[in-house]
């Protein structure tokens, strides 16, 4: 039964670290839309007709792919099942440039959160949106992660834990000392006025931040700190992650050995899964690019040797 070859091929997915909640549904709607048609192997025309269902082109090109990576796992198995060959709503995906923040707009980033109206029920919302896009700034955290964080994630000697991120994987981030001391005097508030939660960054119900009310919260401080106001696309907060690997990689040094370093560095401190990720990220500092690139390949083969 395809439902279960699909379940199989979640478990083994999620095993390498790949958390496919949105996939799993994907792959059961197929499995169930193949069933009815009495098909007990991946059809390519079948699973052109299920993707054909979904509400949007890109949304169908993505769950093609989807069933296409699933049908290339079963055909190793059982040359039976047919793997589609051509994606026929496929669009061309491309990443908008990221926004990078100048450090004077950080610090009125800063400085509007801090003024942010005064809410009852929140008594804790100037200091942690303060914190909040304060931290991300410093460290290039994921909204995701940041909101995620325990007051037990806070280690000794100025370390963040960052547990089961994008990936499935945990790190740890160490702090700079003007961080450590930052955070420090939030978490003197936060024991004053936040209530009983762990969570270093808690909602007025003492539960995790929803990202919506996060997201809105940040466009208000945008416009009240007068960040790109002609801009057509609001800069984001995940920009502030962009401009954090930026400005890391601005300050490599001009040894190809000592870039590659530095660049592999960066990557597993953002915690990305494969350096190619956070090849990315050269596309807003194009003067380093070809340097780095090169020598963090040639530092990353010698390593698999």
């Amino acid at each position: 039964m395809l439902s279960d070859d699909a379940e199989r091929y979640i478990a083994l997915r999620r095993s390498l670290g790949y958390k496919l909640r949105k996939v799993a549904r994907h792959l059961q709607s197929f499995a169930a839309f193949a069933t009815d048609r009495g098909e007990t192997h991946v059809r390519a025309a079948t699973a052109t007709a299920w993707a054909a269902t979904a509400p949007t082109l890109r949304v169908r090109a993505r769950r093609l792919a989807e069933v296409t990576r699933f049908a290339r796992f079963l055909k190793a198995e059982d040359a039976a099942h047919e793997v589609p060959t051509v994606n026929p709503f496929a669009v061309r995906e491309t990443r908008p440039m990221p926004y990078i923040y100048t450090q004077a707009e950080i610090a009125r980033i800063l400085d509007a959160a801090g003024k942010l109206r005064r809410q009852k029920p929140n008594p804790l919302r100037r200091q942690l949106y303060v914190m909040l896009f304060g931290l991300i700034a410093a460290t290039g955290l994921r909204v995701s992660e940041a909101l995620a964080l325990r007051l037990d994630d806070v280690l000794p000697g100025g370390v963040l834990r960052i547990r089961e991120t994008k990936f499935g994987k945990s790190r740890l981030a160490p702090l700079h000392d003007s961080v450590v001391e930052a955070l420090n005097l939030y978490l003197d508030e936060r024991r004053r006025l936040a209530g009983t939660s762990d969570l270093l960054f808690p909602s007025t119900k003492q539960k995790e931040l929803q990202p919506g009310i996060v997201n809105y919260t940040f466009r208000c401080i945008m416009k009240r700190a007068g960040i790109a106001p002609g801009r057509p696309r609001t800069p984001r907060i995940h920009d502030l992650r962009h401009t954090f690997a930026t400005r890391v990689l601005e300050q490599c040094g001009a040894g190809r050995g000592a870039v590659a370093r530095h660049f592999v560095a960066l990557s597993t401190y953002l915690g990305h899964g494969d350096i190619q990720h956070t090849y990315w990220y050269l596309e807003a500092t194009p003067e380093l690019m070809a340097s780095i690139a090169a020598a963090a390949e040639a530092l990353i083969g010698r390593s698999v040797q």
